[in-house]
């Protein structure tokens, strides 16, 4: 269901070109740190890491759990393992965008102002 925040969210996502930081805007290089550090306070929530991995140990039981080799357990497993990868790939994202913030901040402070 769509509502404002999400509308919200689409509207004020990062679709920017990483190759060459030293041709982003300082508001581009402002709303990258910023980005970033919310990344980087979701990494370090302790409660929020908890339910990540409560979550993927519930689908790695669940995997595990799977005993047959018909096709339908087939697709039962196949689907649980798409949702290991994409919570990892969620993961992921993050580690990537606070690893774009220290990279934009470490370049500011290799030019001279």
């Amino acid at each position: 269901m769509i509502d404002d925040n999400s509308v919200e969210f689409f509207n004020s996502r990062l679709t920017l070109d990483y190759t060459n930081i030293t041709k982003l805007t300082p508001s581009q290089k402002d709303k990258i740190r910023s980005y970033g550090s919310q990344a980087e306070n979701l990494l370090k929530n302790r409660d929020f890491a908890m339910f990540v991995h409560h979550y993927k140990f519930e689908l790695a039981d669940s995997l595990a759990n799977i005993r047959g080799h018909q096709p339908e357990d087939n697709a039962e497993r196949v689907a649980l393992s798409n949702q290991l990868a994409g919570i990892d790939s969620f993961v992921n994202s993050l580690k990537k965008a606070v690893y774009i913030r220290n990279k934009v901040g470490n370049e500011n402070f290799a030019q001279p102002e």
